[in-house]
């Protein structure tokens, strides 16, 4: 066996021990999803393309160093006397706790392995992309040698086989000593080549209301489940914008910090949001170059005499043109909760959906509501 051997065999080991541990790791996740996707927490621990997931009760083997208690074997003691010798003042005199302890394991996950999760335990159909919504886009592949080129892409496979067999052909190869040495007719480069491949877009609507009756309670709501929605769409989409509208009595476009952060005190006019949108996908967003989904977040308050040019807006302009429109209600106390009533009498479309957020236990049937039918 060679001196390489025995390291193989441990790096293997080691693989096979952090895969069983992934496993592990997934199948607590998804366990617990409900509960993790009840979280707002976990927003604040993303980064680009990791998120890390705090797990209870994985408690990995580790060596621990400690003080000689005494008892058998490692002092003075008599048969029968329990191992770690008898207790001591030292050991706390307060009362016994009656919980156990928690032992809290931050495990960082990528985005693409959350969303996978999401996906199982909901089970998500992949989404189709529509019709043409895709564009040919430039990519720069390597997938051609050239006989010049920068060192950094030389090609070491195939100039180490060149300079074998130049030197097998010429005689100075030796089995004994199998030194193989490049010259300059040896080397090889990657080269690259510009081609076009068909990739899909999208782009994602987020709208919400912030008047007076949208309060801090309902907007982490909202925020919690934008960030799944996010999860699983980005992980559907190579290239996935994102555009954000609040709305009062008017709507604006905003930034996504001032999204979750604004709070103003005027009534409710939701047409004024659906309107912006409408105008935003006509000037920017071609139905046929575009996968796009439209997320609206209220509690449900609006003027009655705004019902009817709202629902106009959706049947003539907005539906025709998305993926989907998601309506998600969530509960406040100075809401009237009356939109959605209204919206799912007024109009029975296909790729309309609306569910009721009461609560962050909610945001689980929400987000299979609105990602599970795979548009």
């Amino acid at each position: 066996m060679s001196s390489t051997e025995p390291i193989y065999e441990s790096t293997n080991k080691i693989d096979r021990d952090h895969g069983r541990f992934r496993q592990i790791v997934r199948g607590k996740i998804k366990k617990d999803l409900r509960k993790y996707m009840t979280q707002g927490e976990l927003i604040g621990k993303k980064g680009k393309d990791l998120v890390s997931i705090p797990l209870p009760e994985i408690d990995l083997p580790h060596f621990r160093f400690g003080k000689n208690q005494g008892g058998v074997a490692s002092g003075e003691g008599e048969p029968g006397d329990p191992v770690g010798g008898q207790p001591s003042d030292e050991d706390g005199n307060g009362e016994p706790g009656d919980q156990p302890g928690e032992h809290v394991l931050e495990v960082d996950l990528s985005m693409d392995e959350l969303a996978k999760i999401l996906g199982e335990e909901l089970a998500l159909p992949n989404i189709q992309p529509k019709g043409k919504r895709t564009i040919m886009a430039e990519k720069e592949r390597y997938s051609s040698i050239r006989r010049q080129g920068p060192e950094s892409l030389k090609h070491f496979k195939r100039t180490f086989v060149k300079a074998l067999r130049r030197q097998i052909s010429m005689g100075d190869y030796n089995p004994d000593n199998p030194i193989i040495i490049p010259i300059k007719a040896d080397k090889v480069y990657k080269s690259w080549q510009i081609t076009h491949v068909p990739e899909s877009n999208a782009v994602i609507f987020y709208m919400m209301d912030v008047s007076g009756s949208m309060g801090d309670e309902q907007k982490e709501l909202v925020r919690t489940t934008a960030f799944w929605i996010d999860t699983w769409l980005r992980s559907q989409y190579k290239t996935m914008e994102s555009r954000y509208i609040t709305h009062d009595a008017a709507a604006r476009e905003v930034d996504q910090e001032t999204f979750y952060k604004t709070r103003e005190s005027g009534g409710t006019a939701i047409s004024t949001a659906y309107r912006l949108c409408a105008d935003i996908i006509k000037e920017s967003y071609s139905p046929q170059d575009w996968n796009i989904y439209t997320f609206h977040f209220s509690d449900g308050d609006n003027l009655l005499s705004d019902n009817e040019v709202c629902f106009k807006i959706l049947r003539d302009e907005v539906l025709p043109s998305v993926n989907l429109f998601c309506y998600g209600q969530v509960r406040s106390l100075y809401g009237s909760g009356e939109f959605k009533r209204k919206l799912d009498e007024a109009m029975d479309v296909e790729n309309l959906l609306t569910a009721d957020i009461k609560s962050k236990d909610e945001i689980y049937d929400a987000i299979k509501m609105f990602l599970g039918k795979g548009k």
